[in-house]
């Protein structure tokens, strides 16, 4: 069986509640319990931390075992060299994901720190965001 481990960073542990124009109205648990029915052959884990040294530490705890990463590093992905360094030393691939199309939103949200370590980036189609990645990375043999 596959296992993907999925991290949420910062402020994604209000999904549903903040901003709804921008984030939709479900709660994150709506979008994993979908994943897990759309994939039971997959192990899917969830990790959501608003620290981002929990973030690495995550990543280094699954980086080595793991098939797969799903990554939203919220405000993260703009200013962390450090995530990207815990990208670079694991050998799972990872993902980066957000449900917001960043590059219609601020300037600063346009630059990422992480993608460069990233497979891919899958941002702009809201909890679906998940799904897009998940396939990339079952797909990506």
């Amino acid at each position: 069986m596959k296992k993907i481990q999925i991290i949420n960073g910062p402020n994604l542990n209000l999904l549903g509640r903040r901003e709804p124009g921008v984030y939709g109205a479900a709660p994150f648990d709506d979008c994993l319990a979908s994943l897990r029915r759309r994939h039971p052959e997959v192990q899917i884990d969830y990790f959501q931390s608003n620290i981002e040294g929990e973030l690495i530490d995550c990543i280094h705890r699954v980086g080595f075992d793991y098939d797969g990463i799903i990554l939203n590093a919220g405000a993260y992905t703009h200013t962390s060299i450090a995530l990207q360094d815990a990208i670079r030393a694991v050998p799972a691939p990872v993902v980066e994901v957000h449900i917001s199309n960043v590059h219609a939103r601020e300037a600063f949200r346009h630059v990422s720190m992480i993608a460069s370590a990233c497979r891919g980036v899958v941002c702009g189609f809201g909890m679906d965001s998940y799904r897009l990645a998940l396939e990339g990375l079952l797909g990506a043999e």
